[in-house]
């Protein structure tokens, strides 16, 4: 199934390719292929790595604004941006993303009351609204997990480790 959804995607990817006068190259499908393979949104530098061991003579910046160009044409979105690396994501359909912040993974999920999310007529006077996306942050559960493990280690060993509590519904006043 998940082959004939790639085969599917790959055939939407040449048409948009060429309603938008791009040319579909090896390079560029094995770009968009590795992007759908990996389903982790990945940054320009992970594609590059993998693509390089196919085309040897690719070079970072023509993945990286092959990456950028498949965004422009709506093949690609870019995923919100945390001070790292832009990423980027094969599904375009609307959707939102948990991002843990401790790991630093980014995943989907969807949900009708996120879709729709009424935008404030005040937003609407400054700003054209092209598209809505929820992030959440928070802490994955394998993240948890690992911290679990390491909390009953440092128990076993006898390490107290300082709790700070703060209470999430006050703002800083």
């Amino acid at each position: 199934m998940q082959q004939n959804n790639n085969s599917d995607q790959l055939s939407k990817f040449v048409e948009i390719c060429h309603d938008n006068n791009l040319k579909v190259t090896p390079q560029r499908v094995a770009i968009y292929s590795e992007l759908l393979h990996l389903n982790t949104h990945p940054t320009a530098d992970e594609i590059y790595q993998i693509v390089k061991k196919q085309y040897s003579n690719i070079s970072f910046d023509t993945v990286n604004r092959t990456l950028l160009t498949f965004a422009q044409i709506g093949v690609v979105d870019i995923v919100e941006i945390f001070g790292g690396a832009k990423r980027f994501d094969p599904d375009v359909k609307n959707h939102h993303h948990l991002h843990c912040i401790q790991c630093g993974k980014i995943f989907d999920f969807y949900c009708r009351e996120y879709d729709d999310l009424e935008v404030p007529n005040e937003v609407h006077k400054q700003f054209q609204v092209k598209s809505k996306r929820v992030v959440l942050r928070g802490i994955c559960k394998d993240c948890l997990e690992k911290n679990q493990i390491k909390a009953k280690k440092n128990k076993k060993h006898g390490v107290k480790l300082e709790q700070h509590s703060t209470n999430p519904c006050k703002g800083d006043k």
